[in-house]
């Protein structure tokens, strides 16, 4: 494949709760499509080169403000991320590319709303309107022996154990377990890695472990698909208040609050639609001298 160039190419780090992304302006850059998914694995890689959880792209968008697109760092592209969207919104801010502050970002998902909050010109929180959950299984997607409908506390047998999971979409897909003890890193990378890639969800999925502590309070250790052990992941987090409200562990319409590795986020659903705000950091800007791709 031909070799392609870019030189003093400017990006931004930014985390959120620790889940870390490197934002690039594509309307400047205009990187071609079939160099994305390279450049995401190389400004990615742990040591080599920047390190992050993904890669996101600043687009045009002909039905919203602004689209975004995100690429983990195996290279391929994911759906949303409720982290990434927080961490661009605050990119569009902070960088003059779009100051409002309520912003209409386009996502492989639809058109979700970012609610910035703003103090002394610097974006300190941000709330997405991540709109409805998606529990048909055929839409997620799971492909289970039985045929049903909804996936909602089904066994699932991994290694030596079973677990009980219930499938959500936040745009992506999630396979949330509730669990009694949280899981080390070594068993969440373990059972995280198994369940990422069975045979039940043929796109893949996210997993998250929840163990409940209140009706209003719960934590999450997630194993993301494409990336492994994450600080947190904020459409994880959504898709484990919805799953913990249909199963009645988890109050409705009421703010709930999620601790993850990297902090807490406070998610709220509706019955209908799901809200979740949390903070952003910037980490810092940079500039790559060279880079061929």
């Amino acid at each position: 494949m031909e070799q392609f160039s870019l030189e003093n190419l400017d990006f931004g780090k930014y985390h959120g709760l620790g889940n870390d992304y490197i934002i690039i302006n594509d309307i400047i850059w205009n990187v071609p499509e079939r160099k994305k998914s390279v450049l995401a694995r190389k400004l990615c890689e742990v040591h080599f080169s920047i390190g992050a959880d993904g890669l996101i792209f600043v687009c045009k968008s002909e039905n919203a403000d602004i689209k975004m697109r995100i690429f983990n760092n195996d290279g391929l592209e994911a759906e949303m991320c409720g982290n990434g969207i927080r961490c661009f919104s605050k990119y569009l801010y902070e960088n003059s590319i779009v100051q409002k502050q309520e912003i209409k970002i386009e996502t492989i998902k639809g058109i979700l709303v970012a609610k910035l909050n703003i103090s002394d010109q610097q974006v300190k929180t941000v709330e997405i309107d991540m709109g409805s959950p998606i529990l048909d299984c055929e839409e997620i997607p799971v492909i289970l022996e039985n045929s049903v409908d909804q996936c909602i506390n089904e066994p699932l047998v991994i290694l030596d154990k079973i677990f009980n999971f219930t499938a959500v979409s936040m745009g992506n897909p999630h396979a949330v377990i509730f669990i009694d003890e949280l899981l080390d890193d070594d068993k969440l990378n373990m059972y995280g890695a198994v369940i990422e890639s069975h045979n039940y969800f043929p796109n893949k999925i996210n997993v998250e472990f929840v163990k409940v502590v209140t009706k209003e309070e719960g934590i999450v250790r997630v194993f993301e698909r494409g990336v492994g052990i994450t600080k947190s992941c904020g459409t994880g987090a959504c898709a484990s208040v919805v799953a913990g409200t249909i199963l009645g562990v988890f109050n409705e319409n009421v703010p709930i609050i999620v601790h993850n590795d990297g902090g807490d986020l406070k998610i709220r659903y509706s019955g209908r639609t799901v809200f979740m705000e949390g903070p952003i950091e910037k980490v810092f800007d940079g500039v790559i001298e060279k880079i061929e791709i």
